[in-house]
């Protein structure tokens, strides 16, 4: 690839570090062309490391955007990729006369890059942010700022979020720190001292003040501690102000801007971070290298790289008493600190290594491409409707699968997903979404969709509303009228009551849709009786059995904040509120009851949908004497999966209830309210089940004893997890089919 870098030349920090990088790192492989607005040290790095570099040195922008135009056509670039407010405004001017994606590297928060500077905010930072609107791409360096990006209206489509990455080698030989603090910084350290260090800017965002105030607090307690500043800016007098009010100057070195930064780190025992606002910062990585333990603030993709607990700290925005308890424990004890760092080493090491960086930077390229140059008139996009956007898992569930399998199909689509709460889909799935019932929104994405459908569960009844039924068939005849292929996937069909509902579910069925998979053998009974024939019709299984559980250490990190003992023996119930569950609610308190008398398990009582189902579950623990825990929130998916696969029974009313826990092998028991329970259950060969109207105490308590039971032959359990993985296959034989793309 010919790839072309943009960016201003004044770089310093961890952007600096970042680009530098990635150039160096791609230009082993592809031809690499550096921009720079400002000659200096940057190029000149740049140019001893073998990149071509190119300096414009032009005040005037249209002067400036004129010379980087004949760049382009000199250098003939696949990509241009921006880095920086100038350079986005320079990249912005040239795309309109230059057919080349362009995308834009997200290093920090734009609206925040020049806080403290009022007059920069409203110049600089206003026509970046203008700019910004005007390119193709957007890479943000962290899980987080991708999510600021979306709120703000970019579309997810064009978002990628690109980890920073190093090279993550150990600095070898003796190292002398009190020589190096004495000789650099004429700081003289005493045995036993342990050492702080933050290296950043001292500007407001940064907010250095916070780590000066958690250090005066955890000196109280820890008085070996000694504090380290490296950087300039103008918040230094500040600082030094603040340091004499709070009685520590004795205790902190600044050290002004440091050059190299790994001797510093050497030296340092704990490396600090207290931004209010930061993308993936290097100063992180580098103290990583260095074997420092890490305390940082809650910004960033910082969460996505320490683990609380585990293999660092990480403390509120502005939290200086959290940072004092951090510091203070971290002080007190050396073989904590050398855990922390290399556990960390072994993760940042692992994930966030240059070459993944690059590797992961040069696929977004040829995707970049790929999108861009997709004709403008290509039908390609992908519509998906169903119960979306109503706080509902197992509706959320089964969208998360469908996406996850349209992106492993062909991840150059677009998805739109028709949601309740767009905004919130767009943030979480990372798609287009447009409100469920804006009707001139829906039929604006079906005349460019390749593909509509309709995606799982029981949309297709009248028990809960005629109005939704006739909505979905409204859907179905639409999409197929403005020429795209419908199907429906992964459905549930019935009850549908009403002989005029039948009727017109039968018409349009036949008339408007390609392909249906059905999850259960109800289902596909229904469709029979009702008479629909034309369409393609497979008995699969509901799409959600194709998602993976959360890892083991993210669930025991749920399990420990609502207080659930990691190893114990539980029995899951997951309930919903139904006309006759009230009078049932001392049936199920019962039969919980008995479990943990009888068996030793605790009950856990789990909500598919939240606003719903806590309430239920309280009716029933109002009842009870057993022990238990309430889960109140609402989790993901895999989230979700990896909590019920901890359950020894899992007691449902809720289909997807007992569909993820199912898929991970635990026994079941159903309380029967609707069809889809039973049949599901009959399906997989857990029959264990019983209508809500007709529950009794003692038939509850047989279940249950039947599923214990059912527990001890794994053999038996494994045969029905694995004829949903293969009926699960059938929904992807038909994705394949109907959103491949053309030849």
């Amino acid at each position: 690839m010919r790839i072309m870098h943009v960016m201003g030349g004044g770089d310093v920090g961890g952007a600096k570090t970042q680009i530098m990088n990635t150039v160096t790192g791609l230009n082993r492989n592809n031809d690499v062309m550096l921009i720079s607005f400002r000659a200096g040290p940057f190029a000149d790095e740049a140019r001893e490391r073998g990149i071509d570099v190119r300096v414009i040195e032009r005040h005037n922008p249209f002067r400036a955007a004129r010379t980087m135009r004949d760049l382009v056509d000199a250098f003939k670039p696949d990509i241009i990729h921006c880095h920086g407010g100038r350079a986005n405004l320079m990249g912005a001017m040239v795309r309109r006369s230059r057919q080349v994606p362009i995308v834009t590297t997200v290093h920090s928060d734009y609206r925040l890059d020049y806080l403290g500077s009022p007059l920069k905010q409203h110049t600089l930072g206003t026509a970046n942010a203008i700019a910004l609107r005007f390119l193709d791409f957007y890479q943000p360096v962290a899980d987080r700022m991708a999510r600021t990006l979306i709120e703000r209206g970019f579309d997810p489509e064009r978002i990628v979020k690109i980890y920073n990455g190093m090279e993550f080698n150990r600095p070898e030989g003796e190292f002398d720190r009190a020589a190096y603090l004495r000789e650099t910084y004429g700081a003289e350290i005493e045995e036993g001292d342990v050492l702080c260090g933050i290296a950043a800017r001292l500007t407001a965002v940064k907010d250095i003040a916070t780590t000066v105030r958690g250090f005066a607090e955890a000196l109280k307690t820890a008085p070996q501690l000694r504090l380290f500043i490296a950087g300039d800016g103008e918040d230094e007098d500040m600082l030094k102000k603040l340091c004499d009010q709070l009685g520590v100057r004795e205790r902190v070195t600044f050290c002004g801007w440091v050059s190299p930064v790994m001797p510093f780190f050497r030296a340092m025992d704990i490396n600090l971070l207290s931004s209010v606002s930061e993308t993936f910062p290097y100063s992180i990585l580098e103290g990583v290298c260095a074997g420092c333990a890490t305390i940082c603030s809650d910004v960033g993709g910082m969460p996505e790289l320490i683990d609380t607990g585990e293999n660092g700290y990480i403390f509120p925005v502005g939290d200086d008493k959290k940072l004092a308890e951090y510091m203070a424990r971290l002080a007190d004890d050396a073989a904590l600190r050398h855990t922390f760092a290399e556990a960390l080493y072994a993760k940042a090491s692992r994930d966030f290594s240059e070459d993944k960086m690059c590797e992961r930077q040069e696929a977004n390229y040829r995707h970049v491409i790929a999108r861009f140059h997709r004709p403008k008139d290509e039908r390609e996009s992908i519509v998906i409707c169903g119960a979306y956007g109503r706080g509902n898992a197992g509706d959320d569930a089964i969208l998360e699968a469908i996406v996850q399998e349209m992106r492993e199909l062909d991840p150059l689509r677009t998805i739109t997903v028709m949601s309740r709460r767009p905004r919130e889909t767009r943030v979480v799935y990372r798609t287009n979404a447009v409100y469920t019932f804006n009707v001139f929104s829906v039929l604006r994405k079906f005349r460019r969709a390749a593909l509509y459908i309709n995606g799982g569960g029981s949309l297709m009844q009248d028990v809960t509303s005629y109005r939704s039924l006739w909505f979905y068939l409204w859907t179905l005849a639409a999409a197929k009228r403005h020429g795209c292929p419908v199907i429906m996937y992964g459905c549930g069909i019935g009850p549908i009551y009403s002989k005029r509902n039948r009727a017109r579910t039968t018409k349009v069925m036949n008339r408007y849709v390609d392909a249906i998979t059905l999850r259960d053998p109800d289902s596909m009974k229904e469709l029979e009786v009702l008479g629909v024939t034309k369409p393609k019709i497979a008995l699969s299984a509901d799409t959600t059995v194709s998602l993976p559980p959360a890892p083991e250490d993210v669930v025991d990190g749920i399990l420990d904040s609502v207080g659930i003992p990691v190893h114990g023996n539980y029995i899951g119930f997951v309930l919903r509120p139904w006309p006759s569950f009230e009078e049932k609610a001392k049936v199920i308190a019962a039969a919980a009851d008995y479990a943990y008398e009888t068996y030793g398990y605790t009950p856990v009582f789990f909500p598919i949908e939240p606003r719903l189902d806590v309430s239920a579950a309280q009716r029933v623990i109002q009842r009870m004497h057993a022990p238990h825990y309430l889960f109140t929130e609402a989790y993901t998916a895999a989230q979700t999966i990896g909590i019920l696969s901890r359950m020894k029974v899992v007691v449902s009313m809720r289909l997807h209830g007992l569909i993820f826990a199912g898929s991970q092998g635990v026994p079941l028991v159903g309380i029967v309210y609707d069809q889809k329970v039973s049949s599901f259950l009959s399906y997989i060969g857990q029959d264990l089940y019983e209508d809500l109207n007709k529950l009794s105490e003692e038939k509850l308590k047989v279940l249950i004893d039947g599923a214990i039971s059912r527990g001890k032959n794994p053999r038996l359990l494994s045969e029905s997890v694995e004829k949903l993985r293969r009926m699960d296959q059938i929904n992807r034989e038909l994705l394949e089919q109907y959103a491949a793309p053309q030849a």
